[in-house]
């Protein structure tokens, strides 16, 4: 029988985060003055972290964690008779990007041993912290700067230190997670607001994120100057000092070298057949039949977090605008964490 002061909890968290994020900050009680004041020292930490992006991520957290719907996710999976330590080392690239390994851990039964991001530091405990109590103190954790005495992990890396992820963790039980990114596939009559869907998917945390797409797949025929029309609603990017240093050197770099590549002052279009492009940088390659696509999308699959695309071309894809927006049976890389933990 899974815990109903957990789930109830998660829920009343939800809620919290709701009324945080609709409130006037002269309205604030106690511990959404907190809360304020922790987003506003991660901004100041880790300047990607921005306190827009920080809300934007939080709200859609918010509209996750209702009874309905954390009780339709357990349902496909058992609950845990022997409570495991489960190391989970989180990433730091987007705003808590690593809750949902926590989360899981969480109500599968086990006991997280979290080692948090450097990048991402303040905002989870905080979070795990208020769960707790509205869990009557059911939750079971523990925030550490070393991994010990743990018998599974979930661990988030690079492609390099994924590799010394797997060699040191190769007598445990283990989900070890590398780079992804997230492609595009457009078929040259996509509406307008599609496309402005699309810009969401590309700058949605500065394009920081393995959800974001970095590669767009464009029929031979499509002008380039429709995305550019569609991506303006983003143009004060580049007001982002960290963002804007990252779109000067690449465009220097681009320029030096002479290469070829599509401006439009905020975000640079470049035909390249490389999956992953530099910050500021969106990659295209056109192709002439969708046997061109599948072959890409094969080539590339274990690098390919999601495809975003209209189902009438028949991918296994996403619609556009829903890049950031998972759900809780929603898993990095596809690996399912939750089968993942009912087995340990």
């Amino acid at each position: 029988m899974r815990s109903e002061n957990k789930i109830l909890g998660l829920e009343k968290l939800g809620n919290f985060i709701h009324g945080f994020l609709t409130k006037a900050e002269i309205d604030y009680d106690e511990k959404e003055a907190r809360f304020g004041a922790l987003i506003r020292r991660s901004e100041i930490e880790n300047p990607w972290f921005t306190s827009d992006y920080q809300r934007y991520n939080l709200q859609q957290w918010a509209g996750l964690f209702t009874r309905e719907n954390v009780e339709n996710w357990l349902s496909k999976y058992p609950l845990s008779r022997t409570p495991k330590r489960v190391g989970l080392i989180l990433a730091g690239n987007i705003p808590l990007v690593g809750f949902h390994d926590v989360i899981s851990v969480i109500l599968s039964g086990h006991i997280p041993i979290i080692k948090l991001s450097s990048k991402d530091r303040l905002v989870l405990p905080f979070l795990l912290e208020l769960w707790n109590g509205f869990s009557d103190k059911e939750l079971v954790y523990e925030i550490v700067e070393r991994l010990e005495n743990f018998d599974a992990v979930i661990a988030t890396g690079s492609n390099n230190t994924a590799r010394y992820l797997e060699y040191y963790f190769k007598n445990h039980l283990s989900i070890i997670r590398k780079n992804r990114t997230s492609i595009a596939v457009l078929r040259g009559d996509e509406t307008d607001e599609e496309l402005r869907l699309l810009a969401d998917d590309i700058f949605l945390y500065f394009g920081l994120g393995c959800r974001n797409v970095t590669k767009l797949l464009i029929p031979n025929d499509m002008t380039l100057d429709r995305l550019f029309e569609n991506f303006v609603n983003y143009q004060n990017i580049i007001n982002h000092n960290k963002y804007a240093n990252n779109y000067d050197y690449n465009r220097a770099v681009y320029l030096l070298n002479q290469d070829l590549f599509w401006d439009n002052n905020f975000v640079m279009l470049r035909e390249d057949e490389k999956l992953f492009s530099p910050l500021s940088v969106v990659n295209f390659s056109r192709y002439q039949t969708m046997e061109d696509v599948n072959r890409f999308i094969e080539n590339h699959k274990n690098d390919i977090q999601t495809i975003v695309a209209k189902p009438e071309l028949g991918l296994k894809s996403i619609a556009f605008g829903e890049a950031q927006h998972p759900s809780l049976d929603t898993y990095a890389d596809d690996v399912d964490t939750m089968a993942f933990l009912s087995v340990i």
